[in-house]
């Protein structure tokens, strides 16, 4: 279905100060539909200065937006469709022409930034001489780094020249590759972007008033000179972050980074003609279709999950969570933190209670401190968590989970407890990172009412949650599971009932490659650095530590005896470990210096020399093997979903388009498997 086309409106105020043109962008839907610009936006911009160059008498310019939206920026969608370095030179080209006539119109201009203004959306609004914007808005940013691309329509250029180097590289490096952060207005206009900020109800009639004042002479902007003298420390501080957020993947950051630099020094029109080169060289690239891929699946695709049951899904009023270490005090912060729903949490020792529900306060406290919340709000929030030693306390919750150690046997034990004391209606649902729900549930008097609902850590962070239907698993139980997702903010991804179900599955097929390699002579640091060079988010012996050993170690148990040892072997090396009571691979807070128990025990069975090309492509391929096993068992629809939990479960970057995306364009499986997972 093709973008809306966001028209360019033309409408003409006769002010005491003269003849005012107002150009408003809609596309004709509401907010939840932003204006972008396609080619014919671009048309319908030509055509609107076409009329404000024939209309006589004008004496100023105000664009703004729709209620709620300036523009979102470019419509990407022909994006994937563009393969030489002319045709991307010519998108650069177009959005330069089309926009610089508003830069050279003969009177004073004005944006008013109404709404989220984003990639070039924001841009346009640079054109213009002057920038009003509201305290209400909700989204500034250039995401263009964070989606294989560079703002290549001005916005190194002109950003750079109005605000400086060190401005313009937060919000076009620093931002965009923090999981894309945006600002809002109040930040906005204090980073300088624009020249006045104002409250939401008044703000088109202040910012025309503003306007007037600039037109009559009565109002004079004055900025403070763009400092530039630091540019190279920045620049290299700069290249240093981009280095441990993409490792040298990703070409788009790096290109960003000249153009920044080249922007203290270059006119517009030099500026303007290396962002048009950029974009020829960048759109074409693996790496931005990736991205662009990767963009839908995780705003369009990931908000219409398949598999939901057309069942109206349980109101939920409380929540009750068993356990209370570091996983069980996160998931009761979060149940309290998007739903406002009182939590009661239980674990075996008033002293583990004790201490998640000071995690659960606590949390609150920190975003009072730093101003996120009022200490009232805090105080409200923290005091919705309940400790407790009795499941009877899980009376009156319409919802618990647990999240206790990873046995059968006690999460049985679990359930049953907890069973005996909730509403007959009440959902009960496992936190479980490999094992089988369906047992879990076996012996239960309404094992229907269980469902798997996995997390990821940090679960504030991570958005997937795999949602697991066992055997006997009820429509209602799943849709309310699909239900709470959504309000939880989450992403829910129906994953079948299978050993480490969809993401543990494939992390721990690749763990147990890297220390099968460790333990026939690679280092551990070797095997890191060889995989991070792929773009990885974290190095697989650094994602180890976070997860921690016992825990991963149990998933790969789980799988070994599921699916072999050819596919998951158990080392014997990572058991003495465990056996040690080790729980980190490298020196705590130091990445990359092994830790010198692990050194004594770890006991190489060869003396084998791996290089980075051999590391990485063992590990590749097992994935893309372990991939079609998934693929052609169901685990998932299909391979979107593998791509999707991917990206929103182990935090692969955009620019790698999730797993079976990269597999695909890098041309692994087509030489390993003879054929492609895209469509499948």
């Amino acid at each position: 279905m093709a973008e809306p086309i966001t028209i360019f409106y033309t409408q003409f105020y006769d002010s005491p100060v003269g003849k005012i043109a107002i150009l408003t962008m809609d596309n004709g839907q509401d907010y939840k539909k932003p204006n972008t610009f396609s080619d014919g936006s671009m048309v319908s911009l030509s055509e609107a200065l076409d009329r404000l160059a024939a209309e006589s008498g004008i004496k100023g310019l105000m664009l703004t937006g729709q209620p709620y939206i300036f523009a979102a920026g470019a419509d990407l969608t022909a994006v994937p469709f563009i393969s030489t370095f002319e045709q991307g030179y010519a998108v650069g080209k177009g959005g330069h022409t089309a926009m610089k006539r508003i830069m050279d119109l003969g009177y004073p201009t004005l944006a008013a930034i109404n709404g989220a203004a984003i990639g070039g959306g924001l841009e346009i609004s640079l054109y213009c001489k002057y920038r009003t914007i509201a305290r209400s808005v909700p989204a500034i940013a250039f995401p263009e780094c964070f989606l294989g691309l560079v703002p290549g329509w001005g916005g190194c250029t002109l950003t750079t020249k109005l605000i400086g180097p060190q401005k313009a590289l937060q919000l076009i490096i620093y931002n965009a590759l923090s999981q894309n952060k945006m600002i809002g207005g109040k930040e906005a206009f204090e980073l300088g972007l624009a020249d006045r900020l104002y409250e939401g109800a008044e703000f088109l009639d202040e910012s025309l008033s503003f306007l007037m004042s600039i037109i009559s002479g009565e109002t004079v902007v004055e900025r403070a000179p763009v400092e530039t003298g630091e540019i190279s420390g920045l620049i290299s501080k700069a290249k240093a972050f981009v280095d441990a957020r993409v490792h040298g993947a990703a070409p788009a950051p790096y290109r960003a980074l000249k153009l920044i630099e080249g922007a203290c020094s270059w006119d517009v029109e030099q500026g303007f003609e290396e962002e048009n080169k950029a974009l020829g060289d960048l759109i074409k690239t693996r790496q931005c279709k990736s991205s662009i891929y990767a963009f839908d699946l995780v705003n369009r695709h990931a908000k219409r999950p398949r598999g939901v049951p057309d069942t109206k899904p349980r109101p939920i009023g409380k929540v009750g969570v068993v356990g209370a270490g570091l996983m069980a005090s996160q998931l009761a912060h979060l149940f309290i933190h998007r739903l406002g729903l009182p939590v009661v949490m239980k674990d075996v020792k008033q002293e583990f209670v004790d201490k998640g529900v000071a995690y659960v306060r606590g949390q609150f406290a920190q975003r009072a401190q730093k101003g996120k919340i009022s200490e009232s709000r805090a105080k409200y929030l923290g005091g919705l968590v309940h400790g407790t030693l009795d499941s009877a306390d899980f009376a009156d919750c319409d919802f618990v989970i647990e999240a206790v150690f990873e046995e059968m046997a006690i999460k049985k034990k679990v359930f049953a407890e907890v069973e005996s004391a909730v509403k007959a209606d009440a959902i009960l649902a496992t936190n479980t990172s490999s094992l089988c729900v369906t047992e879990m549930a076996s012996e239960l008097k309404n094992p229907e009412r269980v469902v798997g609902f996995h997390f990821f850590n940090p679960v504030a962070i991570m958005p997937l949650v795999e949602v697991i239907k066992a055997e006997k698993t009820s429509d209602l139980s799943l849709a309310t599971a699909f239900d709470l997702a959504k309000k939880l903010k989450k992403t829910a991804l129906l994953v079948k009932d299978s050993p480490g179900f969809l993401v543990n599955r494939l992390l721990v097929r690749n763990l147990c490659d890297c220390i099968a390699m460790v333990d026939q002579g690679a280092d551990f640091q070797q095997v890191d650095e060889a995989l991070l060079e792929l773009g990885l988010p974290m190095a697989p012996f650094g994602l180890l530590d976070m997860v921690g050993l016992p825990v991963a170690f149990h998933v790969n148990e789980t799988l070994n005896h599921s699916f072999g040892s050819e596919r998951f072997p158990l080392s014997q090396n990572f058991r003495k470990l465990i056996e040690a009571g080790q729980t980190r691979i490298y020196t705590q807070g130091k990445t990359g210096i092994v830790d010198p128990a692990v050194e004594k025990l770890w006991v190489k069975e060869k003396n084998k020399t791996f290089y980075p090309e051999q590391i990485r492509e063992i590990a590749i391929n097992s994935l893309a093997r372990e991939t079609d096993l998934i693929l052609k068992e169901k685990i998932v629809e299909g391979a979107k979903e593998v791509d999707l939990a991917m990206i929103t479960g182990a935090g692969w970057p955009f620019f790698m388009g999730g797993l079976t995306m990269y597999l695909d364009l890098a041309g692994i499986t087509p030489k390993l498997l003879q054929k492609v997972f895209f469509g499948s």
